[in-house]
């Protein structure tokens, strides 16, 4: 990160509440920024795909609100002292299957889950900025009919289908998802026409993005990963 004395000074005068937009998934990271974008009172003043380069924007923008998933570190008592230190605001990601461990989530000013929707996350972190507490659980079960949604889509989708569902949601780019599946390029291209198709989105961001959304979904991509994981 290379940021002037100069950028800081003009940051910190802006009247918008800083966002540290920290997440090693590059899907959900992109999605959030975009969604942030759009918000006249905040303001993504930084994105950071690994650890070394949040603790790095926590020293570079104090009194930020950090928002980071639970996979971002090994310790995260540690890493919550030191966003603490840097007198910013602890907003934590909590994936499918999680739970947060009772002294986390008490340290936390704000607890979202990953399929949380984009008007959510902007309320979530308004609040936040405003002196506030803000959890959010199990949001996929408040929205309308997500597991119908979700269901549906998932018996429509081929075994072979779900696992490019999965690795896009990794962030994987194409030429990579057909290294690891052991295909062509343009067959994995092929596969994605079909699965816009049966799914509806235009575009991999859509689709990650609609993955996350439905619960059914995001559970069947976190057992794909799984096994990829077994079989590494």
């Amino acid at each position: 990160m290379d940021h002037t004395d100069s950028n800081l000074r003009t940051w910190r005068q802006q009247s918008r509440h800083g966002v540290i937009l920290a997440d090693n998934q590059a899907i959900f990271r992109t999605g959030a920024a975009r969604v942030l974008a759009g918000e006249l009172d905040l303001e993504v003043v930084v994105q950071c795909p690994d650890l070394p380069c949040l603790k790095e924007a926590i020293a570079t923008f104090p009194a930020s609100i950090v928002l980071f998933p639970t996979s971002m570190g090994t310790d995260l008592n540690q890493l919550f002292d030191t966003v603490e230190r840097a007198q910013s605001k602890p907003v934590i990601i909590v994936d499918h299957g999680q739970e947060l461990d009772e002294d986390i989530a008490l340290r936390s000013a704000g607890i979202i889950h990953r399929s949380i929707s984009g008007r959510q996350l902007a309320d979530c972190l308004r609040s936040v900025a405003a002196g506030e507490r803000s959890v959010h659980r199990a949001v996929v079960r408040s929205m309308p009919s997500p597991d119908r949604t979700g269901d549906r889509v998932l018996q429509r989708l081929t075994p072979k289908e779900m696992q490019i569902v999965a690795l896009v949601g990794e962030g994987c780019k194409n030429k990579e998802i057909a290294s690891r599946l052991g295909t062509k390029e343009q067959v994995i291209k092929n596969y994605l026409r079909t699965i816009y198709d049966k799914t509806g989105v235009s575009d991999r961001l859509e689709l990650a993005l609609f993955t996350l959304h439905h619960r059914a979904l995001a559970e069947a991509a976190e057992q794909v990963r799984a096994q990829f994981a077994r079989t590494a």
